[in-house]
């Protein structure tokens, strides 16, 4: 293998050390934030942001080490940013639809209760 010169090592290695320290924030953003819609930030950032990094890494080297244009990167790229987001929106909405769902049946599920005391008061 063919030694990578400094110009390409350094901004590789650097946007490889960027996307371990997103990935890094985006872990511990999951284990520290509460609620589930607060989770779902972190994670995200660090694959569409720490996953570009990456490729772009790669895409750097690549490039050194053949010599010509290596761009094959740039559809991965492009099938995270569409898909990462659309996930998380997916995810959120099936959180917030059940988080209503339940909702909803502890008040339906409370109301009968009222219903009764009522009458009990009444009678």
């Amino acid at each position: 293998m063919t030694q990578l010169p400094l110009w390409v090592a350094l901004p590789a290695s650097m946007l490889i050390m960027f996307a371990g320290l997103l990935a890094a924030i985006g872990c511990f953003g999951l284990v520290r934030l509460d609620s589930f819609f607060a989770r779902m930030h972190p994670p995200t950032m660090g694959t569409t942001l720490g996953a570009g990094c990456l490729l772009v890494a790669s895409m750097t080297i690549s490039t050194a080490l053949r010599g010509q244009p290596v761009v094959h990167e740039l559809l991965i790229t492009l099938f995270i940013v569409c898909t990462a987001p659309v996930n998380a929106m997916l995810l959120i909405r099936a959180a917030r639809y059940r988080s209503e769902r339940k909702a909803a049946t502890a008040e339906n599920e409370a109301a009968p209760a009222e219903a009764d005391g009522e009458r009990r008061r009444d009678t």
